[in-house]
Parts: C-alpha cells; sequence; structure tokens
C-alpha cells in the first residue's frame, strides 16, 4: 500500500484526501489513458493507449517499431494521465513511475484486455509479447512510484508515494 498525503494548498476547506482504494478503482475503470514518454533528444511524447490494471501497475500495449517503445530503450520514466476534461466533476488522475516489459503471465495480462475491451481487443500470446495483425505488440507495465489524484467538487489534491525495493 502506498503512503498518502493530502495537500491543503492546493485543495477547497471541504475536501479531504482520496484513498488509494478509490484511485486504484478508477484507474482500473477508466477506457483511455495518456501515455508519456521521453524522447532521446528530451522532448516529452504523449500518446492515447488503452490499458489493465494488472498486477502492481497499469499495463499497455506498444508495437516494437512505435515511437513509444523507441523512447523506452533509452529511459524507463514515464507518466500515464486518466481523467476528465471538466473543471467541475470528475477526478483526474496522474501515475508517475517506470516502465517494465511484461514477459511472463502473458497470458492472464491478455485475458484481462479481452474482458474489458471485448473482442477488439483479443490477443494471443506469441513468445515474449502478443500476435496481432499488426505484427508484434509488446506488453509494458507503468509500475507506479507516485499517483496523484485531483478531485473536484470539492477540489482537492491527493498524493499516493510507493516505496520500491
Amino acid at each position: 500500500m502506498p503512503t498518502t498525503t493530502f495537500d491543503p494548498r492546493f485543495s477547497d476547506p471541504d475536501a479531504g484526501p482520496l484513498p488509494w482504494e478509490r484511485t486504484l478503482e478508477l484507474l482500473r475503470d477508466a477506457e483511455l489513458y495518456w501515455l508519456t514518454t521521453v524522447r532521446r533528444d528530451g522532448r516529452p511524447h504523449v500518446t492515447p493507449v488503452v490499458g489493465v490494471w494488472h498486477g502492481e501497475g497499469l499495463c499497455v500495449v506498444t508495437g516494437p517499431g512505435e515511437q513509444k517503445a523507441r523512447n523506452l530503450e533509452h529511459t524507463d520514466a514515464v507518466a500515464v494521465t486518466t481523467g476528465r476534461n471538466t473543471w467541475a466533476s470528475g477526478t483526474d488522475v496522474v501515475v508517475e513511475g517506470r516502465a517494465v516489459r511484461v514477459r511472463e503471465g502473458l497470458g492472464d495480462v491478455a485475458a484481462a484486455f479481452l474482458d474489458k475491451y471485448g473482442e477488439a481487443w483479443r490477443f494471443e500470446v506469441d513468445g515474449e509479447g502478443f500476435a496481432s495483425p499488426d505484427g508484434p505488440a509488446w506488453v509494458v507495465r507503468v509500475c507506479p512510484e507516485r499517483a496523484l489524484t485531483f478531485a473536484k467538487d470539492p477540489h482537492g489534491q491527493t498524493t499516493h508515494r510507493f516505496a520500491h525495493p
């Protein structure tokens, strides 16, 4: 379990911390995420992705030749965001962490994608990744170091910090 803190500087007086369990529910239920990776020259690369929370992080899929995969070759630092583009309702979540290639338990990850997204996201395990009509696909898990939640109505900022060995 992460350590949770609440920042009153960026929160309404009536707001309180959002528990990790609620943040995790938001991450599991989201249909779309925005993954940020870093190019070799330091510029950010942001792209929409689908994903499933599996194990201790969010799993996303990328082809080995895609920009995000090339970016991960030189740095594993990533951020994932999800939420609503509204000011007065919903909750936004930012997860900062490290990307790790998943090579084991791929059948379970494939089943999680199928359960969440249906037939359009059915994957077959092929070696150390997924087979797809577009070619091989790698599974990458975003292992969180810090997750920030930005609740609205009332506005409140909560931070969850993860201890990793």
